[in-house]
């Protein structure tokens, strides 16, 4: 009996439990820390993971994984014209907002070194810059610092580009589908959508603060949640982290923090109107736990804003007018020029090719606003739909415009223009709105769709899909640009000035021509340099205004780097040399190879005497 039941028993056993026992007790005459031991453990501990891995890969998780390196997969293709050699390749249609930014993202490396202030002397020395002022992409420095401290800021800035489509693709996905419960193949249009759309696309030519919307699907869910929880509990832990969310965004894009704030008032307001019974049963915790997340914000972000408000260098104004960004009407159902269905042509309706936001196209329009007619009765379809409207209408800005004309038609936005914090954006950007509006909507037709009987199981989607096809994106044209000196990226600029210090480019850059500031920005911002390419108040009355006023010697070189001529030097200009010099706190002067290299190095010796060769760099240094 004893026999029977130890051989039932056995056979029972599991036999992967018994290949690793099997591994775990030694032969007869063998060591159990003999290598044949080990290896069997090894090869059964490999079978069992390889085992959990298969069944892994069945799982919606790992689904979700595969749809989100198939848009991160999208998003490098169409980047790839930045890959060959990221230093010296540059987007073609924004060059020196790119000079620009990869500045900023260089500067997010002294928030490692604790050297980071909001107001900082590397750019417009010895005034400085106030970088909440300026779009200057701060929590994208700071996260990027150790890919820009070990490959250079012009990676950071190529990965960006691809990373911000990505992400905010994904996130709108991982919300449709695993916050509101949408349908995957659903899910992935939605996602889509957000994420590649025109306007998209368009901002990613060096508007990477415009891109940066892979938080705000996080703060949405946040918002859905706190109508979902029912315990206190549940409502401060939610608040809390929709408020370290705002606070991420806000030094992520302000300006997309501040969008997305107002589309989700119109939008909740909106869906309150539709849910009465609902919104008054939940009204009491969700405005609770919205005025908590409030409050933590106003409290974490309250230097940052009054630096940005009142700090050193700040602008009371925004610098770009709405009277020239703005929407025109006809926008809308064009096809965007970096749209598969494009024409170089229609880029006319627009201020520039960073603002294609309304390009949807007439079939889109109408897809959308057949799926808004069929499901008036979803309240998410309403909100949705009222927030476009809304939105789009603002994009028109103080005057509507309809093919270049401008027509009679009362402009919305000209009622709340005279808000301060409402002429931070510009118009046309408020048609950002509509991409992950119009995502929701697709993604929720597409959801009934899939669960109707008959003619709309299979029109809606043949109708989306058809509608998008001609709004596909192609990939960012980029261009050549010259590398940086080796004077910079060898480091020998050291030899020249401390870390610190400030050395003066020739010519020095201007918001016209930033691309000498791609020096500092190889260096991780280490060193200054005066005047060049952002946002302060050397407007007339401290108004707003791009850059800063040339000194006589910074206007004298950039005279010489236009015409090639070489000035008559006298002793005043060397006397204003010497004054400007010690104005910026200059440690040098360095001049590599540009355009008219030779007029500005006879005019320089002429200024300041005979200069030294490092590294193919002509320097002088200054001494104080």
């Amino acid at each position: 009996m004893g026999d029977t039941v130890a051989a039932v028993s056995s056979a029972a056993r599991n036999p992967i439990a018994e290949e690793v026992e099997a591994a775990d007790v030694p032969n007869r005459g063998e060591s159990a820390s003999q290598p044949a031991g080990t290896a069997t453990r090894g090869r059964a501990l490999a079978a069992r993971a390889g085992r959990r891995l298969a069944g892994w890969w069945e799982t919606p998780a790992a689904f979700d994984l595969a749809v989100c390196l198939v848009y991160l997969s999208f998003a490098f293709w169409l980047t790839h014209g930045l890959w060959p050699d990221p230093a010296t390749r540059a987007i073609a249609d924004n060059v020196n907002d790119q000079a620009l930014i990869e500045w900023f993202l260089a500067h997010g490396v002294l928030a490692w070194t604790g050297d980071f202030s909001f107001v900082t002397d590397r750019l417009n020395a010895p005034d400085g810059v106030n970088l909440m002022s300026n779009a200057s992409h701060i929590l994208h420095g700071v996260i990027m610092a150790p890919v820009t401290a070990l490959f250079g800021v012009a990676v950071s800035f190529a990965l960006l580009v691809a990373l911000n489509l990505a992400a905010t693709s994904a996130g709108w996905y991982l919300l449709l589908v695993r916050g509101l419960g949408l349908r995957r193949g659903s899910g992935i249009i939605g996602g889509a959508v957000a994420g590649f759309a025109p306007g998209m696309i368009s901002q990613s030519n060096s508007h990477l603060h415009m891109t940066a919307q892979w938080l705000v699907p996080p703060i949405v869910w946040c918002v859905i949640r706190l109508t979902r929880v029912t315990t206190a509990r549940g409502t401060i832990t939610t608040a809390v982290g929709l408020a370290a969310l705002v606070c991420a965004q806000l030094l992520l894009g302000e300006e997309v923090l501040f969008l997305a704030a107002l589309c989700l008032v119109i939008f909740s307001l909106s869906y309150a109107i539709c849910r009465p019974d609902w919104a008054r049963r939940v009204g009491p915790r969700f405005l609770g736990g919205m005025a908590l997340a409030g409050g933590i914000s106003v409290a974490v972000l309250a230097y940052p804003l009054w630096v940005q408000f009142q700090g050193p260098q700040h602008t009371p104004n925004a610098p770009f007018g709405p009277e020239y960004f703005y929407a025109d009407v006809a926008s809308f159902a064009a096809f965007s020029p970096l749209s598969v269905a494009g024409s170089a042509e229609a880029g006319r309706l627009a201020t520039s090719a960073t603002e294609y936001n309304t390009y949807l196209g007439i079939p889109l329009l109408l897809v959308v606003l057949g799926c808004a007619v069929w499901r008036w009765r979803a309240p998410v379809t309403v909100a949705a739909a009222v927030t476009g409207v809304v939105m789009a209408y603002l994009s028109l800005g103080p005057h509507v415009t309809f093919d270049g004309a401008r027509t009679a038609w009362p402009s919305l936005y000209t009622n709340i223009a005279q808000i301060p914090v409402i002429t931070g954006a510009l118009p046309t950007r408020y048609a950002l709105a509509l991409i992950p509006l119009i995502a929701v909507m697709l993604a929720y037709a597409l959801d009934a769709a899939a669960r109707a009987v008959g003619f709309a199981r299979l029109a809606v989607p043949i109708a989306v899909v058809a509608a998008l096809v001609p709004t596909l994106p192609v990939p960012l044209a980029t261009t050549f640009r010259q590398p940086v000196p080796e004077f910079v990226s060898s480091g020998a600029w050291r030899q020249c000035a401390p870390k610190g210090g400030v050395i003066v480019p020739v010519p020095l850059p201007i918001p016209r021509q930033p691309d000498l500031m791609r020096w500092p920005a190889a260096a991780n911002a280490a060193f200054g340099i005066p005047e060049g390419f952002f946002i302060g108040p050397y407007g007339p009355g401290g108004k707003s205004s791009i850059g800063t006023y040339p000194r006589p010697t910074s206007q004298l070189l950039a005279e010489v780097a236009k015409t090639g001529t070489v000035p008559v030097v006298n002793d005043a200009a060397r006397d204003q040399a010497r004054a400007d010099l010690a104005y910026w706190r200059a440690d040098c002067v360095a001049l590599a190879h540009v355009p008219n290299e030779a007029a500005l190095r006879t005019t320089l010796e002429q200024l300041l005497g005979p200069g030294t060769d490092s590294v193919g760099t002509q320097t002088w240094k200054i001494t104080r």
